[in-house]
């Protein structure tokens, strides 16, 4: 296994002065009532504090009675004092969403503290639903997902414990190992393979060889497909892809060959996918990511960009739903493989079917010259745009369809400008040239903003449907006042300062010739 650089890890956990209060009055109500309970804060918590940064995310551990059995002890003693708890919550045990056991919430000093008994479990062939009992500390910490997430900090003691014996040595060292044999820690849970990634990712720590070897195996990612929800592991590659290190969490993913174990597709896609194209998602998603280092990016969405880039070659693929009309296979990745939102399925279609109309724009935006219109249906309500205009209309309307993801749609098409990469091809960093596309971005950005289309979708139309009935002398509406409206939009942003008076007067001269003409 590879030697990772020493982490530096402090000697001691160093309370903050609100952790300090809160742990005061636990430890006062275990005097209040004479228990002999240990309180040992457990997980994320210890190894977040020993790593010298904040958490809070307080999991407190008992090894002698229920979370809500001591919570009721708490607020007993606090009423004593003449204080009184923010807030008390039971959460009941919910096992398909890996709630195993109840637990037993309270707000103290602006922070919800999480009390649970320590535990053992016993898994079942085809669950990962565990059989739950009391259990010991050194019980507890085996069962966990990871040696650096087993540590325990004894409030009673004040003593950071180490009951697997490698915990410290694992989160000094950087890796990534199970307590338990990987095999067996994976089959049980599966979940917790990806759970390994986010944390590796995360802490850019090693993965530890045996771990890899069980990550990748066939019945691990069997099992992962089978016994964990789809909207568990969404979670997981939602906190991957809006954590700090998303390129190196999807290249383990890819490295273990479970990319297609996680982002499922439906039997049939067309066309067909090749089975490398997953090496094609992780390189647009790294150039994306350095794209967004490179320009600073702060003012669009991080998260949906870095999907859109992820699943780029997979933007002319489509199934056939129940009803057999063709979706794009996104939406059933976001919708059926990962259980995300809906909306998010929407956006990133909508981005990806920007990308041609964007990409057909980039010459002329960068140039400021006349737009040539090919390859690309933008509708006939743009015929008769002069082409003094036909930039800025063109563009307006684009913009208008993305909205504020407009940015984000930009950034993806500079990926594909000018680029002819496929999955067959060995993709190295450098071919993206992402100094000269950065450049590309904050030109066309700039261009688009001199043309005073940044927020163009909150333009307010000049004239209404019921003002185009009336120059067209209709009773009702329907597809041709609907044309019309295309067109009167389009008048308007090819005259930024036009009125409606004007606007209305074009729309006259326009439809009495069209008349004529028919």
């Amino acid at each position: 296994m590879a030697t990772a650089a020493c982490v530096e890890v402090k000697e001691q956990i160093e309370l903050t002065e609100t952790e300090k209060k809160i742990f005061y009055r636990l430890l006062n109500t275990l005097c209040y009532f004479n228990l002999q309970t240990q309180l040992r804060v457990a997980g994320g918590w210890v190894r977040d504090k020993l790593l010298g940064k904040e958490c809070y995310d307080i999991d407190i551990a008992l090894d002698n009675m229920l979370g809500s059995e001591f919570v009721d002890k708490v607020q007993e003693y606090l009423s004593s004092t003449g204080e009184v708890a923010q807030g008390l919550a039971v959460i009941p045990s919910n096992p398909e969403q890996s709630k195993h056991l109840e637990t037993a919430r309270m707000r103290l000093f602006d922070l919800w503290i999480d009390f649970v008994n320590l535990r053992c479990e016993d898994y079942s062939e085809n669950s990962r639903i565990p059989t739950m009992k009391f259990g010991t500390a050194e019980e507890d910490a085996f069962r966990r997902d990871l040696t650096i997430n087993s540590l325990f900090y004894n409030i009673n003691t004040n003593l950071v414990e180490d009951f697997t014996k490698r915990g410290l040595e694992d989160l000094i060292f950087g890796r990534i190992v199970t307590p338990l044999p990987p095999m067996a820690t994976f089959l049980d849970d599966p979940l917790r393979v990806l759970r390994a990634i986010r944390f590796g990712a995360r802490f850019d720590f090693t993965l530890d060889e045996e771990l890899k070897k069980a990550a990748a195996c066939d019945d691990v990612k069997a099992a992962l497909a089978a016994k964990i929800s789809r909207e568990r592991i969404g979670t997981e590659i939602d906190l991957m892809i809006s954590g700090n290190q998303p390129v190196k969490a999807i290249d383990y993913i890819c490295d273990l060959t479970l990319f297609w174990v996680v982002f499922s597709l439906p039997p049939k896609v067309e066309p067909a996918v090749a089975e490398e194209c997953y090496r094609l998602s992780a390189a647009y998603l790294d150039a994306s990511w350095q794209l967004i280092q490179l320009i600073g990016c702060s003012n669009f969405d991080r998260r949906l960009c870095l999907y859109s880039a992820l699943f780029l070659p997979l933007r002319g693929t489509s199934y056939k739903d129940r009803k057999d009309k063709m979706i794009p296979e996104v939406n059933y990745i976001f919708r059926d493989s990962l259980k995300r939102k809906a909306s998010d399925a929407d956006t990133v279609i909508n981005i990806h079917k920007s990308l041609e109309k964007f990409l057909s724009l980039i010459p002329s935006l960068l140039s400021n010259g006349d737009v040539q219109i090919t390859e690309v249906d933008w509708g006939k309500e743009f015929v008769d745009v002069p082409v003094t205009s036909k930039l800025r209309v063109l563009t307006g309307f684009l913009l208008r369809e993305i909205k504020d993801f407009w940015r984000v749609a930009l950034l993806v098409s500079t990926l594909l400008y000018h680029s002819d990469i496929d999955c067959s091809q060995d993709i190295i960093g450098d071919h993206f040239q992402l100094d000269k596309r950065k450049g590309i971005f904050v030109s066309v950005e700039n261009a688009i903003v001199k043309l005073g289309l940044e927020k163009v979708w909150d333009l307010k139309p000049l004239v209404n449907g019921k003002d185009i009935m009336n120059v067209l002398q209709l009773k009702v509406g329907g597809p041709l006042v609907r044309e019309w409206q295309q067109k009167a939009l389009s008048w308007q942003l090819a005259h930024p300062s036009g009125t409606a008076e004007e606007c209305l007067d074009w729309m006259k001269e326009t439809y009495s010739k069209r008349i004529k003409m028919e």
